[in-house]
C-alpha cells in the first residue's frame, strides 16, 4: 500500500515478540516505526531496512555487561534457530526531553 510520496512498510512484530519473549523473557514495551523496545528497554530490535529476516539489537548504555552478553547469546541463538539474524549495534541512551511530559529522545552510539 502506498501513496504518491510514502510506502507503507508492514513488519512483523510476533516473529520480533517471540525472539524477545525466548531470548530475555521480556515482553515488548512500545513499538515504534522500525524499532521495538523490550520491557524496562533494556535493548531495543531495530527492523532492517530491506530484508525481514535480518535485525539490529541495541542495548541499553545502563544495561550491566554480564546480561548484556547473556542477553546477546540468548537474541543470536534463538534468530539463528529460527532462521533469523540479528546483529549488535551498539548502545542508546534514553535522554528526558526539556519542558516536556513523559516523552525522551533517543542517542545511538554505534558499537564494535
Amino acid at each position: 500500500m502506498k501513496d504518491s510520496n510514502h510506502t507503507i512498510i508492514f513488519r512483523d512484530l510476533d516473529k520480533v515478540k517471540f525472539i524477545i519473549k525466548d531470548a530475555a523473557a521480556l515482553d515488548v514495551a512500545y513499538a515504534y516505526d522500525d524499532l521495538v523496545f523490550s520491557e524496562d528497554a533494556v535493548f531495543i530490535i531495530q527492523y532492517h531496512e530491506t530484508n525481514p529476516d535480518i535485525f539490529y539489537c541495541w542495548f541499553n548504555t545502563e544495561c550491566y555487561e554480564p546480561v548484556k552478553q547473556q542477553i546477546r547469546t540468548n537474541l543470536s541463538t534463538t534468530a539463528r534457530l529460527n532462521k533469523l539474524e540479528i546483529n549488535y549495534a551498539g548502545t542508546f541512551e534514553l535522554l528526558e526531553s526539556e519542558g516536556e511530559n513523559e516523552t525522551f529522545k533517543l542517542k545511538f552510539m554505534a558499537g564494535e
